[in-house]
């Protein structure tokens, strides 16, 4: 049987290899793992403002086709975490940001995750819980519910 401390110990080397961070110390393994998530936020704050920057002023045609909300959502129970898929067969600015805002909020870190936000929409993530104690507090549906109602409210906000 795994300790605890086994564990853990296990989840911030993969924390480590996931953010690239060179750290053998475990508090400065977490601290690197957070600038690393501060850093993508902000890289995809800015991709999202240089989309919104380059797009073509509003017309009456485009009005008429805005954005579809990703249909297709799905999330399944991993050993560990969860995988989510959201995919859209248009583009949806703004909508990764959101959703990891409520990966954060749901107190889920991303482990892995591949995103597509050209042409399409395309998020696959696996999201693992940050403490061990929340495990039995959140399931598969709690997560596809949460991610489903930011889409929903992601809709709301570009009508």
């Amino acid at each position: 049987m795994v300790s605890r401390e086994q564990s853990l110990h296990d989840k911030l080397q993969i924390l480590r290899s996931v953010t690239h961070s060179r750290s053998m110390n475990d508090s400065s393994i977490i601290l690197d793992a957070s600038n690393y998530i501060k850093e993508l936020k902000h890289k995809v704050e800015r991709l999202n403002q240089e989309i919104s920057s380059s797009s073509t002023p509003l017309d009456a045609s485009i009005h008429h086709h805005r954005p579809s909300p990703p249909r297709d959502v799905t999330v399944e129970t991993l050993e560990k975490g969860f995988l989510v898929n959201v995919h859209s067969g248009k583009s949806c600015p703004g909508l990764l940001v959101s959703i990891l805002a409520t990966f954060e909020d749901l107190g889920l870190h991303v482990l892995e995750a591949r995103v597509s936000c050209a042409d399409t929409f395309h998020l696959q993530a696996i999201g693992g819980q940050q403490n061990e104690e929340d495990e039995e507090n959140i399931d598969a549906q709690m997560v596809k519910r949460a991610i489903s109602n930011t889409i929903k409210n992601w809709r709301g906000s570009n009508e």
